[in-house]
């Protein structure tokens, strides 16, 4: 079955569709759920393909993304079994688009970088105002279509001096490591791999995410793959939203829809989720501790 993933905000969910003969058959639900199936019959297997074509444009208009279905029809990431001891493991799955692609206007670039530099340049900012102008360079970083800054010179020099407040040593001049990874989540992630190796590679002792780089390093390295890290990445530093329940869904649904992209990666590789998320450690971070349990008790 051809199969189709929409994952955004809170939403987390998948779309399969086939024609059986004269039958089109759709089997849908949330992320990491067996979904319902439900069938329909047509008088011929032409008018079948036809519905079936029909529906998967509506989808891709919705915002669905195809991508390659679990071997075996076995929800994504699950394991062989009992008894089992020659299972293949699972094929790697191809991740869903994080952004939309698209090519930027020079007029865009200019505003892009004008945004980040205003954002480095801005000192002693209250939480909430801080939360404003990041979400407005969020905004002019979305029409890049998640261009690699590498690309771009100019960019990719306003980018690195806002990334390089992250460990800066005067509190005054940090950017929080969350607000850091939800500008890098808006480009190809060659640049969030570069500020884990280069920019932060050495925080100063006293920095708050000293021990969450480390993890962000060490996990990177481990992955052996800059888009699962940056995802991964995202859902660790993601600081509890107290008294917010629907961000807290919402971060569950996030990491379930993600949870069957790095089983299938990790098995690849010889290791098991479980393992994997046993062998992370927060150190003395609290924040960091929590979201590990969360993805632990999953």
């Amino acid at each position: 079955m051809r199969r189709f993933e929409f994952v955004q905000g809170t939403s987390a969910k998948f779309w399969m569709a086939d024609v059986d003969d004269t039958t089109f058959v759709v089997v849908y639900g949330r992320l990491g759920t067996a979904g319902q199936r439900k069938e329909k019959a047509f008088p011929t297997a032409e008018a079948a393909a036809r519905e079936c074509e029909k529906k998967i444009a509506e989808k891709l208009r919705e915002g669905y993304q195809e991508v390659a279905a679990p071997a075996g029809g076995a929800p994504a990431g699950s394991a062989p079994a009992s008894g089992d001891k020659t299972a293949p493991p699972p094929a790697k799955l191809d991740l869903p688009p994080r952004v939309r692609p698209g090519q930027a206007t020079e007029a865009q670039r200019r505003a892009a970088v004008h945004a980040l530099s205003a954002l480095a340049a801005a000192r002693g900012r209250r939480s909430w105002a801080l939360g404003r102008a990041v979400r407005r360079a969020r905004r002019a970083l979305e029409p890049l279509g998640g261009v690699d800054p590498a690309t771009d010179a100019a960019l990719s020099a306003a980018l690195d001096t806002l990334m390089a407040r992250v460990v800066a040593p005067s509190a005054a001049d940090r950017l929080p490591l969350v607000r850091a990874i939800e500008l890098l989540s808006e480009l190809d992630a060659a640049a969030f791999a570069r500020a884990v190796r280069d920019t932060w590679k050495a925080p100063p002792a006293t920095s708050p995410a000293a021990g969450a780089l480390a993890v962000l390093g060490r996990q990177l390295e481990e992955l052996g793959d800059p888009e699962l890290g940056l995802r991964l990445g995202a859902l660790l530093v993601d600081r509890p939203h107290h008294g917010s329940m629907s961000a807290e869904v919402g971060w569950a649904l996030r990491w379930k829809a993600l949870s069957p992209y790095l089983a299938a990666h990790l098995a690849q590789r010889g290791r098991s989720l479980e393992e994997y998320l046993a062998g992370l450690d927060a150190g003395s971070d609290p924040h960091l501790a929590r979201r590990i349990a969360r993805m632990r008790a999953a």
